[in-house]
């Protein structure tokens, strides 16, 4: 074999090293909440040694996520605002949305609770926060837990005013933690991230247990009859993995203190 040969196998090795490479990793678009809670670092190493795939997350807000999705940048949609998951499914973005696990927001703010929210109706804390013009941060990025707080500010009658403390951060959620902190300001939250947050100075969860905080996760596979290039069949097999009883199993496992971050939930409606 002359060396001009040589050079040229070894070129197409390489170049063929690299395509399956490639072939071996898909893109998940999912939520600052899945990834700073450090979820996903729990449960991928052991998909991957189950399926020997890799996933790269590109960690954003639930409607920066989505974006991603449609634009056809993620093989694979980890969020959690299921009536923009619904409409990602109806769009023809995906052709089934699967829930897959859930937890609940809480909200959290000094111990002192100046406004004095504490209890288990949000509604009413979040007209106590108002009517006091109580320092609030929002995280304001258009995030499944940024689509949840508006929600609730709508159904205290607040959508409008919700008091001179409030800030809209347009950060993640970590960081929006970070802020309230800081400023001694009350934020909602999702549990999981909260339970990871290690700096939380005078913060405490002061509402909880409403069951409109409910808060599920969906996972989809991207259309490939939208965008013919993603990775659909490598796609399904993480959604099938995350949703038997293994992924299912590995969800359920991840703990931080002893205390549980997220449920599984898959096949369930709810």
């Amino acid at each position: 074999m002359t060396r001009s040969i040589r050079r040229g196998f070894a070129a197409a090795c390489v170049a063929l090293a690299a395509g399956w490479a490639s072939a071996q990793s898909i893109t998940m678009a999912s939520t600052t909440s899945t990834e700073q809670s450090g979820l996903f670092g729990h449960i991928l190493p052991i998909f991957k040694q189950a399926s020997g795939l890799d996933v790269k997350v590109v960690a954003v807000g639930t409607g920066q996520a989505i974006d991603t999705a449609r634009r056809g940048d993620a093989d694979v949609l980890f969020v959690h605002d299921r009536v923009a998951e619904e409409k990602f499914v109806a769009d023809g973005f995906a052709e089934r949305r699967y829930p897959v696990m859930y937890n609940d927001f809480v909200l959290v703010g000094p111990k002192a609770d100046p406004a004095k929210t504490q209890g288990n109706d949000i509604v009413e804390a979040l007209k106590k926060i108002a009517a006091t013009n109580a320092p609030f941060i929002s995280r304001g990025d258009k995030s499944g837990t940024h689509s949840a707080e508006l929600r609730y500010w709508k159904q205290a009658g607040a959508a409008d005013a919700k008091g001179s403390g409030y800030k809209a951060c347009g950060c993640g959620m970590g960081p929006a933690l970070n802020i309230g902190a800081s400023s001694g300001a009350y934020v909602l939250t999702d549990r999981g991230t909260w339970l990871s947050f290690r700096n939380r100075g005078d913060l405490a969860i002061l509402v909880e247990g409403d069951k409109r905080l409910f808060n599920q996760y969906g996972v989809m596979v991207v259309n490939p009859k939208k965008h013919p290039h993603v990775k659909a069949a490598d796609a399904q097999k993480f959604v099938d993995w995350v949703i038997s009883p293994a992924g299912q199993q590995a969800i359920a496992g991840y703990q931080i203190g002893g205390e549980q971050l997220f449920f599984p939930n898959a096949g369930t409606s709810n």
